[in-house]
């Protein structure tokens, strides 16, 4: 999975693997796998204004997630 580094507070990077559709989000806290996620909804973190509005309003509490 390549990793992507994102310019904000919280996130560090994110990946996606298209295969098995696992978004991995790394935040300064940990990482985090979230599972199912569409491809839409990687591209739609990558190109928000703020990853991490994002993240709380389509992934947080939306997909089911492991921390790494």
């Amino acid at each position: 999975m390549i990793m992507k580094h994102v310019n904000s507070s919280n996130l560090v990077r994110v990946g996606y693997d298209e295969s098995d559709q696992t978004l991995r989000i790394e935040f300064r806290s940990g990482t985090y796998d979230y599972f199912n996620v569409p491809a839409h909804v990687y591209t739609g973190l990558l190109n928000a204004a703020s990853h991490g509005s994002y993240h709380a309003q389509h992934i947080k509490d939306v997909y089911r997630y492991r921390r790494l």
